[in-house]
């Protein structure tokens, strides 16, 4: 019968799925979630697990961005015009190897300009003193979430 190709329980190999298509969405709906896992049967627990996933992506993701641009700011860089992010520097390597450990994928290339915005706006920020505000990165995730991109089909 139908019902037993679908399942409630989210596997390491949704959780890998979903790191890869981390690099063309930080901020994805749940909607847009339950339409790139159509082998899951979904209910209130598994969605917010989902969704709790992107949460731990972005927060390690921002985490880096804070590192590598106060790193920057203490280098002596002047400015953010300065910051390029190309496929072999030491930032892009991490990022790569957490969320696509084994190569699984070509990187789409729009994400090297993501992660180039982000470092842009946290180097900004910290060098203009706004770090010391309290919620100082909202401005900067507001920027980031625009930048999302529409998940490729063969995801599905």
């Amino acid at each position: 019968s139908l019902t037993e190709l679908y399942s409630s329980t989210l596997t390491p190999m949704h959780l890998r799925k979903a790191k890869l298509m981390f690099f063309w969405v930080r901020y994805p709906s749940s909607a847009v979630l339950k339409m790139y896992f159509p082998d899951i049967k979904f209910n209130k627990n598994n969605t917010a697990q989902l969704v709790k996933w992107f949460s731990n992506f972005r927060e390690f993701y921002y985490i880096q961005m804070e590192k590598y641009a106060r790193q920057a700011v203490s280098e002596g860089v002047k400015s953010c015009e300065d910051l390029h992010v190309s496929g072999d520097c030491e930032i892009y390597r991490v990022l790569n190897l957490h969320y696509n450990r084994n190569n699984h994928i070509e990187v789409p290339p729009n994400f090297r300009y993501v992660v180039e915005q982000t470092l842009k706006e946290f180097f900004k920020a910290i060098q203009g003193g706004k770090d010391t505000e309290q919620s100082w990165k909202k401005s900067i995730y507001k920027i980031i979430s625009r930048l999302d991109d529409p998940v490729p089909e063969y995801f599905k």
